[in-house]
C-alpha cells in the first residue's frame, strides 16, 4: 500500500482597512507549483476577530485534518492604527525612566512628540543615575533607592506602562542596567507593563526612547488583541501556534507581539513584498538571489519597495517619522505616490498636460468612476478605455473619452512609475518589477529601466501569502573594539551571534542565513566600530519561545488616561501655510532678536544644510532649546555691529563624535568648560555674548545653551568662525589671521567631559597640535567634550568672524519650509540659492540619484566619496524650467564635502566644478532637508548646491592654505571661486522695530 506524503499547511491572514484576506498554503514538495490551495477576501468587521474567522473558515473548509495546519500567521495594522487615530481607549499614559547620569537632562523624554500625542501619553519622567560611555564603561551606576522612589510616584499616579531607556543600552551586556531597573519596577509598581529600550531599537537615545514610549503605551491593548487572535484560532479549532508578522518580514510569537507591538507597525508593506517574492518563485519559476522592485497599486496610492536578493525588503534609513514622532527601529523602505485606481485624471487646457492624481475618489470608486456610472474620470477608466481591463465595469461608458487623453494619461502613469522605480533601485542594472494589488491593471507591460514586468495570478492576496511564509530572525546591534582584531573578524563573530539568536527563536539551523550585515566605523574614535547584523531562517515547526511561554494573566480594561473617551484632545501643533511662513516676523526689539520655537526650527534646518555634510544633526540641540523656550527661558541674538571694540566675547562648542552626541545627549560639558576658562583666566566682567565655533551642524546652536536666561543670559552673536563645519579646530577664521602659526587666538582652551574630567591647554608647538592633542584626550573622556576657546574682542571679531550666519541659517530654514508648503520642492535647490544671496553667489551644481557610497575612518575622521548620477526623467511638473544635467558627479568628503568632480561620460576628462572653501551642500530632493555624510545611501535623490565662501577664507594666502583642498590632502586641486560672496542680511536689521 502506497502512502501519500503528508501535506503541511500554513495559514496566512492580512487584516486590512477594507478587507481581511486569508490564504491556505501547502508547503510540501508535491505542491511547489500549486502551493496556494485556496484564498478568500472577507470584509473587515468592526469586531476584527469575526472578519478573521470568516476569511479563514472559507479557506480551510476542505481541510480534513486541522492538525496538519502548522501555523497561523497574521499581519495586522491594529497597533499602529491606535496611534494614528490617537485612540485614548487603546493607549495608556507612560512613565519614563531614563538612566543618563549628568547627561541629556535638558532634553527630557517626550521632547520630540507632537503636543496632542504628548498630552495623551505623557506621564511622569525621571532622569536618574546610570548609563554607559561608548567604550562600555558606566557613566554612573544604577542607584536602587532612586528607582524605588520613582516607582512610588508612578504607582501613586495610577500608571502601569513604564519605558526604561539607558544611554548606550544596546551595548550593555555586562551591567544590564535596563534589565535591573525593569525588575525593580515590576516589584514596586502593581501590574507594571515595562518596555526596555535595548529590546526595541538601535543606537540613538531619543529615537530609541521615543519608540519605547510608543511601545509601552500599547502594551495593555496588545495583550488584549493577542488574546483575541488566540481566541479566534480556538473557535476555528486550530491547534497550531499563532504568529504575528513583523516590520522586517519575520515572525513574532504571540508573547513577543504582546511585548513588542511596535514591531508590527509596517508589516503590511513588508508582507506584500515578501509575498510577491514567493509568488515569483511559485508561479514564474524565479530563482532566489535576484532583487526586484515590488509595486503595490491600491485604490489611492502606489507603494513601491525594493526586494533584496535575500528575499527581504530593503530597510529604510536610520531615522523616520511616525505620527510626528522620530524613530529609528527597523522599517521597510517604501515610497508612496499618489497613483491608484481611483486617481483623478485631468486635462490642463493651458499647456495640454494630462495629470493623474494625487487626489483620488478612493473607496467611492464604484459610485464615481465613469465605468461604474459616475461622473469622474479616473485611472481605472483609462485602463478600461485602453483595453487593459475589459472586465472592469461597463466599457461602453468610457467610449467617449478621447484617444489622445487616454494615451497621455497612460504616458503620465508610465512616467510616474519609472521615475519612482529608478529612485528606489539599488544598482544601475535592470531588474524585474513585481506587480501586486488590485490596481495592477494601471501599470504598462513595459517600463524603462526594468528587465520585465511580472504579474501574478494570486497578486490580490500577496500580503496574506507574505504573512504565511514569514521567517524567524535574530538581530545584534553593538559597538565593538577593533584595535586588536580586524573588522571582518569581528563581523564574523557578530554574525554567528545573530544566527544563534535566530535558531533559538525557532529558525531551522540548516536554513538560517545572514540577511543584513553592516560595519559602521565611528568618527573621532580609535579602534571602535558599530556592527548591525540580522540573521533569518525558515521556521522549523517548533518555537522554543512558544513552548516555554506561560499564559499571561488577564488585564483589566486599560485606563482611558483618566478621561472620558469623548474628552477634548489637546490642540495639535499649528502647521503654517506658505503665506503664513512668509508673513511671519521675528521678535526684534532694542537691537536684540528673541528666538521663538519657529525661529529655532528654521535655524536648526539651516545649520545642518550649512554643515556641508559635517557637524552632525542639530535635531537634539533644537529640541533642547525648544524645551527651554517652552519653559519660559529667553534666548537672544545680537549683531556684532552694536558692540564697542573692547567688548569681550566667548566662543567655542563641542569637540568629538556627532555619533556619540546622538546617544549621550548634551549635558553640562560646554557650560563647565566655559566656567573653568573664565575662572582660569580670572575674568571678572560679563561677556558681551557668545560666538559659535562653527555654524554648520549642532555647534551652530550649542552657544544658545549658554545664552539662555537660565544660564548666563548673554546673547549669542550673529556669526561664527567657519561659515560651515570644518573638521578641525585650526580650520577657524581666528586662526587664519594668526601670523605666529601657534594658535594664539585659540589658547588657552578648556575641555570638559561633563562628568568630572576637565583639561586646560595653554600652549602648542604648531596650530595643528591644538586639535590633535585635544582629540586624543577627548577619546579618553568619552569621545565628546565641551570646548571653550580664549575670549576675543569685538574689534578682532569684526575682522575674523563670518557675519550674520545665524540669520543665514534662519533664512535657509524658512526657504525650505516655504518650498514644502508652496509645492516648490521640485525647485527647492533654487529656492535655497535665493535665500543664500541669489545666483551671483551660488548655483545648483547637480541633481540626481546616489549610485555609490564608500566610507572609512582615517585618524578619527570619516572619509569617503559619494557618486551621483542624473535621473532618467523628471516626473513631477514644476512651476519653473527644470535644469538638465549630464553624466555623474563624484564628491570626496572628510566629515564635510571637499570638491565636486563632473564626468560627462562623453570621453572627455572629468572636471572639478567646485571646491572648498566654497560651500558644497547636499540636500534631499524629496523634502529639501540636509544630508550629512553619515546619511548618504544608495538610491537617495539629491540636489547639490554650491555657494561662494566668505572672504575670510579666500582673501589671504593663509586662509586658502587652511581652508582649500590642500588642507585635506589634495594639493593638485586649485581653488576657483564659484561666484561673488554676498554678505547675508541681518534678521535684526531687517525686522528691527
Amino acid at each position: 500500500m502506497v502512502h501519500e506524503p503528508e501535506v503541511v499547511y500554513r495559514l496566512g491572514v492580512d487584516v486590512g482597512g477594507t478587507n481581511t484576506d486569508a490564504v491556505l498554503l501547502a508547503l510540501s514538495e508535491d505542491h511547489k507549483k500549486n502551493a496556494v490551495l485556496s484564498a478568500h477576501k472577507s470584509p473587515t468587521t468592526v469586531d476584527v476577530m469575526e472578519g478573521i474567522i470568516n476569511a479563514v473558515s472559507m479557506v480551510v473548509k476542505d481541510v480534513k485534518d486541522m492538525s496538519t495546519i502548522q501555523a497561523l500567521s497574521i499581519g495586522t495594522t491594529h497597533f499602529v492604527n491606535a496611534l494614528i487615530t490617537r485612540d485614548p481607549r487603546r493607549l495608556e499614559k507612560v512613565a519614563v525612566i531614563r538612566l543618563c547620569g549628568p547627561f541629556s537632562l535638558k532634553t527630557p523624554p517626550f521632547s520630540g512628540f507632537p503636543r496632542e500625542l504628548r498630552h495623551i501619553l505623557g506621564g511622569p519622567v525621571f532622569m536618574l543615575s546610570g548609563g554607559l560611555q561608548i567604550d562600555g564603561r558606566e557613566i554612573a551606576p544604577v542607584l536602587e533607592s532612586e528607582i524605588i522612589a520613582a516607582c512610588s510616584q508612578i504607582a501613586a499616579a495610577g500608571i502601569r506602562a513604564v519605558a526604561v531607556a539607558s544611554v548606550y543600552a544596546p551595548i550593555d551586556s555586562v551591567f544590564k542596567q535596563e534589565e535591573r531597573v525593569a525588575d525593580l519596577v515590576r516589584a514596586h509598581v502593581p501590574g507594571a507593563l515595562v518596555t526596555i529600550s535595548k529590546h526595541i531599537s538601535n543606537i540613538g537615545l531619543l529615537d530609541r526612547e521615543n519608540a519605547s514610549i510608543l511601545n509601552a503605551a500599547l502594551l495593555s491593548y496588545a495583550r488584549k488583541t493577542v488574546r483575541g487572535f488566540r481566541s479566534a484560532a480556538q473557535r476555528l479549532q486550530l491547534t497550531c501556534p499563532v504568529f504575528i508578522t513583523s516590520n522586517d518580514g519575520t515572525l513574532l510569537t504571540c508573547e513577543q507581539a504582546a511585548k513588542f507591538p511596535i514591531r508590527t507597525f509596517s508589516s503590511g508593506p513588508t508582507n506584500s513584498m515578501r509575498g510577491a517574492a514567493w509568488l515569483a518563485q511559485l508561479e514564474m519559476g524565479q530563482k532566489k538571489g535576484e532583487g526586484a522592485l515590488v509595486v503595490d497599486i491600491g485604490g489611492t496610492t502606489t507603494d513601491i519597495g525594493m526586494l533584496l536578493p535575500t528575499g527581504f525588503p530593503r530597510q529604510a534609513a536610520a531615522r523616520h517619522h511616525l505620527c510626528g514622532v522620530r524613530l529609528n527601529f527597523s522599517m521597510p523602505d517604501v515610497v508612496s505616490i499618489g497613483l491608484g485606481g481611483g486617481s483623478i485624471v485631468r486635462s490642463h487646457t493651458d499647456d495640454g498636460r494630462v495629470t493623474v492624481g494625487p487626489d483620488s475618489v478612493g473607496y467611492r470608486i464604484t459610485q464615481e468612476a465613469l465605468v461604474f456610472g459616475g461622473k469622474t474620470l479616473t485611472a481605472t477608466d483609462v485602463a478600461v478605455a485602453s483595453g487593459r481591463a475589459a472586465d472592469v465595469g461597463d466599457k461602453s461608458l468610457v467610449e467617449h473619452v478621447l484617444k489622445e487623453m487616454v494615451e497621455k494619461a497612460q504616458a503620465r502613469i508610465k512616467s510616474m512609475l519609472e521615475t519612482t522605480l529608478d529612485s528606489m533601485k539599488t544598482s544601475a542594472a535592470d531588474i524585474p518589477v513585481y506587480l501586486v494589488g488590485g490596481g495592477a491593471i494601471l501599470a504598462p507591460d513595459h517600463l524603462d529601466g526594468v528587465s520585465r514586468v511580472v504579474r501574478f495570478k494570486n497578486s490580490g492576496v500577496a500580503n496574506a501569502c507574505g504573512a504565511a511564509i514569514a521567517q524567524v530572525a535574530g538581530t545584534v546591534d553593538t559597538v565593538e573594539e577593533i584595535s586588536s582584531r580586524s573588522i571582518p573578524e569581528v563581523r564574523k563573530l557578530i554574525e554567528h551571534r545573530a544566527m544563534d539568536l535566530a535558531i533559538k527563536a525557532g529558525a531551522n539551523p540548516d536554513k538560517v542565513s545572514i540577511i543584513e550585515s553592516e560595519a559602521i566605523p565611528i568618527a573621532y574614535t580609535a579602534g571602535r566600530c558599530r556592527f548591525y547584523v540580522k540573521a533569518a531562517g525558515e521556521w522549523k515547526g517548533v518555537s522554543d519561545a512558544e513552548a516555554e511561554a506561560t499564559p499571561e494573566a488577564e488585564d483589566p480594561e486599560p485606563a482611558v488616561n483618566g478621561k472620558d473617551v469623548n474628552y477634548e484632545p489637546e490642540e495639535a501643533d499649528k502647521i503654517l501655510s506658505a503665506k503664513e511662513i512668509m508673513a511671519y516676523r521675528p521678535q526684534v526689539s532694542d537691537a536684540l532678536w528673541t528666538l521663538s520655537e519657529l525661529d529655532l526650527e528654521w535655524i536648526a534646518e539651516g545649520c545642518y544644510i550649512l554643515g556641508c555634510g559635517g557637524g552632525g544633526s542639530p535635531h537634539h540641540m533644537f529640541l533642547q532649546m525648544r524645551e527651554a523656550v517652552r519653559g519660559g527661558e529667553k534666548i537672544q541674538v545680537r549683531d556684532l555691529s552694536s558692540l564697542p571694540d573692547d567688548a569681550v566675547l566667548g566662543w567655542g562648542g563641542a569637540l568629538g563624535s556627532p555619533e556619540v552626541a546622538d546617544e549621550r545627549l548634551l549635558g553640562e560639558e560646554y557650560t563647565e568648560a566655559t566656567q573653568e576658562l573664565i575662572k582660569f583666566m580670572g575674568i571678572k566682567d560679563a561677556f558681551a555674548g557668545f560666538i559659535a565655533l562653527e555654524i554648520g551642524g549642532a555647534n551652530g546652536m550649542i552657544n544658545m545653551t549658554l545664552a539662555s536666561s537660565a544660564v548666563y543670559g548673554w546673547p549669542v552673536i550673529d556669526g561664527d568662525f567657519m561659515g560651515r563645519a570644518y573638521p578641525t579646530s585650526w580650520q577657524t577664521t581666528p586662526n587664519v589671521y594668526d601670523d605666529t602659526g601657534k594658535a594664539k587666538f585659540l589658547l588657552p582652551s578648556v575641555i570638559s567631559s561633563g562628568d568630572g574630567n576637565i583639561m586646560i591647554m595653554t600652549k602648542v608647538k604648531v596650530d595643528r597640535d591644538h586639535d590633535s592633542a585635544l582629540r586624543a584626550a577627548c577619546t579618553e573622556m568619552g569621545t565628546f567634550v565641551g570646548c571653550a576657546m580664549a575670549p576675543l574682542t569685538a574689534a578682532y571679531c569684526r575682522r575674523a568672524m563670518i557675519h550674520n550666519t545665524i540669520s543665514l541659517s534662519w533664512r535657509i530654514g524658512r526657504a525650505v519650509a516655504y518650498a514644502r508648503k508652496s509645492a516648490q520642492l521640485g525647485n527647492v535647490g533654487n529656492v535655497i540659492i535665493d535665500s543664500l544671496g541669489g545666483k551671483e553667489t551660488g548655483r545648483v551644481l547637480f541633481s540626481g540619484k546616489i549610485i555609490d557610497v564608500a566610507r572609512s575612518v582615517y585618524k578619527g575622521h570619516t572619509v569617503g566619496r559619494v557618486t551621483i548620477a542624473v535621473l532618467q526623467d523628471h516626473a513631477e511638473p514644476t512651476d519653473g524650467p527644470v535644469e538638465q544635467f549630464q553624466g555623474t558627479l563624484m564628491i570626496p568628503f572628510k566629515n564635510e564635502n571637499l570638491y565636486c568632480e563632473l564626468d560627462l561620460k562623453d570621453g572627455s576628462k572629468p572636471t572639478v566644478i567646485a571646491t572648498v572653501p566654497d560651500l558644497i551642500m547636499v540636500v534631499d530632493a524629496q523634502n529639501g532637508a540636509a544630508l550629512g555624510t553619515p546619511d548618504y545611501k544608495y538610491g537617495l535623490r539629491v540636489i547639490i548646491i554650491g555657494v561662494t565662501a566668505a572672504p575670510q577664507w579666500t582673501d589671504t594666502p593663509r586662509g586658502l592654505e587652511i581652508g582649500d583642498c590642500r588642507a585635506f590632502g589634495f594639493p593638485e586641486i586649485p581653488y576657483k571661486a564659484l561666484g561673488q560672496y554676498v554678505k547675508p542680511r541681518s534678521v535684526i536689521e531687517e525686522f528691527s522695530t
